[in-house]
């Protein structure tokens, strides 16, 4: 079982990279969280018929050799951050993502429009959500590190039976 996480967020002390980062250390190895969404170039058909980007081919790998992918992503202007936008739209026309399991994370519960925004483009991708597997732990404004995150047995336990759910 191969888990590649996406976080929505470039910020190097994102909360949602905390949460990846707490799901990691509970999964070990199986997971892996991609973590160059920002040295991808913007999407733009021409440059892809010239030949796909080395970040690209490198996203596009990991995703094609992913059992399951998980994005935790926060809600920007209630949509999807650009960033993750972007590496979703470099998915679109390939087969990477056909029929691949997906769950939606979040370190807030106010993002409510993100979930269906992106529930849309990955549906549109062929993504088969996983509902078990999707989860929001509700930390906005608290900006924990991995084991603050651990050490909350609520969070602890969400994240144990997401990562259950997403290895049945």
């Amino acid at each position: 079982m191969r888990i590649l996480a996406l976080c929505g967020s470039l910020r190097a002390q994102s909360t949602n990279l905390s949460l990846l980062t707490a799901a990691q250390e509970l999964a070990g190895a199986s997971l892996h969280i991609y973590r160059d969404l920002g040295a991808l170039p913007h999407y733009n058909a021409d440059v892809e018929e010239a030949g796909i980007p080395d970040p690209v081919a490198a996203l596009r790998k990991y995703v094609r050799d992913a059992s399951v992918v998980v994005i935790s992503s926060p809600e920007y202007a209630r949509g999807v951050p650009g960033s993750l936008k972007n590496a979703l739209d470099w998915l679109v026309g390939g087969p990477e993502f056909y029929a691949k399991p997906y769950a939606l994370w979040s370190a807030s519960d106010r993002a409510v429009n993100v979930d269906a925004a992106l529930r849309l483009t990955l549906d549109t991708m062929s993504g088969r959500r996983v509902e078990a597997g999707c989860l929001t732990v509700p930390l906005l404004g608290k900006r924990p590190t991995a084991a603050e995150i651990l050490a909350a047995p609520a969070a602890r336990r969400a994240l144990e039976a997401a990562l259950v759910a997403l290895r049945t």
